[in-house]
């Protein structure tokens, strides 16, 4: 098997890592899932906030810009399921 060298880079961005890691008071494999799954949440919900504004033209809050006639009507909270729960 072939090792790898790790570049400066990378060996900095493990180190970040770990401290986050360290930070939010992650030590197994169920902080990690459950700090993933949390990422990818925020991911997801960001993205489809950002659909909206371009689909809409404006973005939330923004009504002076607004030049369409559809708009927000309101939020209810959804439920995606996903294989990480």
């Amino acid at each position: 098997m072939v090792k790898r060298k790790i570049t400066p880079e990378r060996r900095e961005q493990r180190k970040k890592l770990l401290e986050l890691l360290q930070r939010a008071g992650i030590n197994d494999v169920a902080g990690v899932q459950e700090l993933f799954k949390e990422m990818v949440s925020t991911v997801l919900e960001n993205g489809l906030e950002g659909e909206l504004d371009d689909e809409l033209g404006y973005s939330k809050y923004d009504y002076r810009n607004k030049e369409t006639d559809n708009s927000r009507n309101g939020y209810s909270e959804k439920t995606l399921k996903t294989s990480l729960g």
